[in-house]
């Protein structure tokens, strides 16, 4: 279990900061068999930690999970959670299935399934994507998603 040390004075961030700050906040989680289900569980509680630093309760913050190995899946949308509790819940409750390692599919996903209205994506929230994986990807040049669309301003 990872635990956050805490910032001086006890606050991430000056009181009432955050309610001019919406964000869209997806977590790419690599489930793959090289990841273990031991560390896909220190993963879940990493993230479950880090959700209860983000302003989800005022819903300044949205947060959503996917899971992949050689399947992707959406695990939490953006618009289905309100409070950091019930997204924490969420998370912990996600299994772990093994597999290969499809980065590059995850990255497309989020960019085609997430990202979208739809499932709750803001207009006026800017996105943060986290990928969280152990190693390279089945398909490294489609990670590349930097070097190959430098002018890509959905991620």
């Amino acid at each position: 279990m990872y635990n956050f040390p805490e910032a001086a004075g006890g606050t991430t961030s000056a009181p009432g900061a955050a309610a001019a700050c919406p964000r869209d906040v997806v977590f790419v989680m690599d489930e793959s068999g090289s990841v273990t289900a031991a560390n896909f569980e220190t993963m879940k509680s990493f993230v479950s930690q880090l959700i209860g630093r983000l302003d989800v309760d005022n819903g300044n913050t949205r947060v959503a999970i996917v899971a992949y190995s050689s399947n992707i899946k959406t695990s939490i949308k953006l618009n289905v959670h309100s409070t950091a509790a019930a997204l924490q819940s969420a998370v912990m409750s996600i299994p772990f299935t093994a597999g290969g390692t499809n980065t590059g599919g995850a990255i497309q996903h989020v960019r085609q399934t997430i990202l979208t209205a739809a499932a709750g994506d803001r207009a006026n929230a800017p996105n943060s994507v986290v990928v969280l994986t152990d190693g390279k990807s089945n398909s490294q040049s489609l990670t590349e998603v930097g070097e190959k669309c430098p002018s890509y301003t959905g991620l």
